[in-house]
């Protein structure tokens, strides 16, 4: 019984977690992308960064940000700066053409990927730096 008391305490713990961290973003997905693409793939990949970037702004209301960034000491090194209006934003962005295009085209050409949430430290400045 303690055991089961325990475990409902930290999963409890852990959705109130959650709960504020999505709350210090204001319901928003911040995240940021970390890529490692294959160096003989990197030309290409590059193009179609660029391409998903600009569509997904252009065609997206819920798209807040998609800033691609190449690390300057190693090039194959890619950020993505994600910003979503909602998690309903971020299903209709992963659901869209152009992302898929992506996704499908780039698949074989990444090595390595990690999504890092995160969480505002200074929420008031959002407004002064994005406009959307």
């Amino acid at each position: 019984m303690k055991r089961i008391l325990i475990v409902l305490l930290i999963l409890l713990g852990l959705t109130m977690t959650t709960y504020a961290f999505e709350n210090r973003n204001n319901n928003m997905i911040v995240r940021i992308s970390e890529i490692e693409v294959y160096p003989e793939y990197l030309d290409e990949y590059l193009v179609f960064a660029q391409e998903v970037a600009k569509a997904s702004i252009d065609k997206e209301d819920g798209v807040i940000s998609i800033y691609p960034m190449q690390v300057i000491k190693n090039n194959n090194q890619i950020r993505i700066l994600e910003i979503y209006k909602d998690e309903e934003a971020y299903k209709k962005h992963i659901a869209s053409a152009h992302f898929q295009k992506y996704k499908q085209g780039t698949f074989s050409m990444v090595k390595s990927l990690e999504l890092v949430d995160t969480c505002q430290l200074v929420p008031e400045n959002f407004s002064k730096i994005f406009k959307r």
